[in-house]
């Protein structure tokens, strides 16, 4: 219970109030405790609500896990897809702007609060309760990769890429623009903007050394258009 504060004495707040602040709080629990050692009471002390009040709108501790999962999900897809929104679909400088695309999807994503909190309960809790993110593996990732491989998509028709696969591409890009910020979040940390732009730029350039439309010189170009 926050500071000894009884539920009662906290002012009356809406019904959705109340449950944004129970998930808010449940999320930082699992976090905290993780699934096993998290309890409803500690979420309500920490929600500043009673434990009945948990019960009303969750029902038990695996329900309110997955409203956490769920809420998450969903906020973590709102960002996404606004900053899936600005992908340079027409690009003055490829490297540059899919550069600059790659540390808006790694800030606003991946290292904002809601991205970690997502992260460190798959990681903590994904492999002994696979079940309770079977919605997030459908509402989650696959939404995304979905997205990404039809911007991507449109920048190989356009000619500035090479992909044979845009869902394979789409998968890459992720893996690659965040891996070297691994070692961080494994610890705990939040990256740097100096670690997150290093980690855009050197996960960029790998995935363009490998789809990137490959420019010959003027010579060959004609010799292989007359081949």
């Amino acid at each position: 219970m926050k500071h000894g504060v009884s539920p009662d004495t906290f002012p009356p707040r809406s019904h959705e109030a109340k449950r944004v602040s129970v998930v808010d709080a449940a999320a930082s629990v699992f976090c905290r405790e993780g699934y096993a050692g998290a309890n409803i009471d500690l979420i309500a002390a920490e929600a500043g609500v009673s434990r009945q009040t948990v019960y009303n709108h969750h029902g038990d501790k695996e329900k309110l896990f997955v409203a956490v999962v769920r809420d998450l999900t969903e906020r973590c897809n709102a960002g996404i897809f606004a900053t899936i929104a600005t992908f340079p679909d027409q690009p003055t400088d490829l490297e540059a702007d899919l550069i600059a695309f790659a540390v808006r999807m790694n800030r606003n994503c991946i290292c904002n609060r809601d991205g970690r909190f997502l992260r460190k309960l798959i990681h903590a809790e994904g492999e002994r309760y696979p079940e309770l993110f079977a919605e997030w593996r459908e509402q989650g990732p696959g939404r995304t990769w979905s997205a990404l491989a039809a911007r991507f998509a449109r920048l190989a028709f356009a000619g500035h890429l090479s992909i044979g696969d845009p869902d394979v591409a789409a998968r890459q890009f992720l893996a690659l623009v965040n891996a070297e910020l691994q070692v961080t979040f494994m610890l705990g940390g939040v990256p740097t903007e100096e670690e997150v732009l290093r980690s855009a730029t050197n996960g960029m350039r790998t995935f363009l050394a490998a789809f990137a439309r490959k420019k010959f010189p003027a010579g060959k170009q004609a010799a292989l258009a007359h081949a």
